[in-house]
């Protein structure tokens, strides 16, 4: 175990009411059967729940595929590796004799693995807000990333964009009709494309409108065939 479990705590931020659960945490495979694989994967499910809550609600304008890009980004094995390296978790790794010979303390893969399994730590140990407020403070600078990043872009302005990347021709958007009484009209605006076997329409206040949505629903078909 850590020289310092004190110093160990202090540098997490967190200070668990059952050390157990921590010592276990930091139980890779190689050293025992009863190790943090279980936590690793109790701990991945909270932290794609915190994240995906995170970009839920600081997006609102943002699209399924933009929020699952961006939570890819913060999600990851190097974003995990990054955030151990920055607790100094290394040093504190429980691993059997060949992995420590191997240098597994400094294993990507294992540092990200911990990370996980001391989110999973901490929920069983205080429950779900605990888990929230770690990962909030552990992972603050991806998650600002994510705020400073370009805006989104519009469904129009990316769905070109995809057709242009691919060489494909760009969409042309036809008005279909026009109706509703003049203080409240409805325009229906359709568009195909070659990546799409039919056209999609969509109705909307403004034929502005009814083009960003029926290119939503175009990029979302375009998405699932990837």
């Amino acid at each position: 175990m850590a020289n310092n479990i004190g110093q160990l705590q202090k540098r997490l931020g967190y200070q668990f009411i059952d050390p157990d659960l921590l010592i276990l945490a930091l139980s890779h495979r190689s050293v025992a059967t009863e190790n943090n694989e279980r936590l690793e994967f109790l701990g991945d499910s909270i932290l794609g729940l915190v994240v995906t809550d995170f970009l839920y609600r600081e997006f609102p304008q943002a699209r399924e595929g933009d929020l699952s890009r961006m939570r890819s980004h913060i999600v990851r094995g190097e974003s995990l590796a990054e955030v151990a390296k920055q607790l100094a978790l290394g040093p504190d790794l429980l691993l059997g004799s060949g992995e420590m010979k191997s240098g597994g303390h400094r294993r990507d893969s294992i540092l990200g693995d911990t990370v996980e399994a001391l989110i999973g730590a901490v929920y069983l140990d205080r429950g779900v807000e605990a888990a929230r407020e770690i990962v909030t403070a552990w992972f603050q600078s991806f998650f600002d990333s994510a705020l400073q990043a370009q805006p989104v872009k519009d469904a129009k302005t990316t769905l070109q964009e995809w057709l242009q990347h691919r060489n494909k021709p760009l969409p042309d958007y036809q008005l279909v009709s026009t109706g509703g009484e003049a203080h409240s009209r409805l325009f229906t605006v359709s568009c195909k494309i070659g990546a799409v076997e039919t056209a999609m329409t969509a109705t909307a206040s403004s034929r502005r409108r009814a083009e960003q949505m029926v290119a939503e629903q175009l990029l979302e078909e375009v998405e699932k065939s990837k």
